[in-house]
């Protein structure tokens, strides 16, 4: 177990370094920053998302690395980045519930409206992936985002496209390994794919359901269980790899970057300042 705890920690680094390499790729057409930068905003807006429900203050700590005139157009991009991890998370997910309900002799309304709602999110999220010029300029009737330069439209080509939907697969890869091995050495299975489908579906849905700081852990617990609902398995089991999972993804980045922030003296208060 602390074999699997110590490669698990391991991989903590590889799932951030991953997401902090697609952050750099994709603010790149905006303002060239090192990957060190990258990784330091990225650590950052780990820590400063425990804030509010939904992690919606993540990007007040990820823009403050960048330069203030460009700030509003990063903010656009953070959300974009967000969206192609997610549509990665939601489409496993569907497959992964679509598989488990045939499977299974039960029906259940909640399953079809997670169903419905994954297959709404698949076309906003690549609607807006492919539109994000359109939204920038919507976007100019709030007074942050009238900063943007009117030549500064975001533009993204194909070959960036597959890159950063290649590495949020990858990434997906590495964060669901870390549940896998997790689980396994807690509760030896030999279903696999089975494992996997349901590890799908709780990533999915912990991803769609806003998370509070203070109660997260429980929250996180509550979908394992319904998802895992159907293993041969015991409730400890469970709740203690979504727990371990979620200490070593969210707390230990969390601290990483409280000490990132404290050792760059970061102002928040600067973050809107033009």
């Amino acid at each position: 177990m602390y074999v699997v705890l110590l490669i698990v920690l391991c991989l903590m680094p590889v799932n951030w370094g991953i997401e902090s390499y697609k952050w750099n790729m994709i603010t790149q057409q905006v303002e060239q920053v090192s990957y060190v930068t990258a990784l330091k905003s990225v650590f950052s807006g780990v820590c400063v998302g425990n804030i509010a429900p939904g992690r919606a203050m993540e990007f007040l700590a990820k823009i403050i690395f960048f330069k203030p005139e460009n700030r509003p157009t990063i903010t656009i991009l953070h959300f974009i980045n967000g969206m192609f991890q997610m549509l990665i998370t939601v489409v496993v997910g569907i497959i992964s519930i679509a598989f488990k309900l045939n499977q299974s002799n039960q029906s259940s309304n909640f399953i079809y409206v997670v169903l419905a709602g994954g297959f709404c999110l698949i076309l906003f999220f690549c609607w807006a992936i492919l539109n994000v010029s359109f939204i920038q300029k919507k976007l100019r009737f709030i007074k942050w985002f009238k900063k943007i330069d009117d030549a500064g439209h975001i533009q993204f080509s194909k070959t960036l496209l597959l890159k950063l939907v290649s590495f949020s697969i990858i990434r997906y890869v590495v964060f669901t390994s870390q549940f896998y091995l997790i689980y396994q050495s807690l509760s030896p299975q030999h279903h696999a794919a089975q494992t996997f489908m349901s590890i799908a579906a709780y990533f999915m849905l912990t991803s769609l359901i806003p998370m509070i700081s203070i109660i997260e852990p429980a929250i996180r617990a509550a979908i394992a269980l319904f998802v895992f609902n159907n293993a041969d398995d015991n409730t400890v089991t469970v709740v203690l790899a979504s727990t371990f999972v979620w200490i070593i993804n969210v707390v230990v980045p969390s601290a990483v970057g409280y000490m990132i922030i404290l050792r760059e003296k970061i102002d928040f208060r600067s973050a809107g300042a033009n």
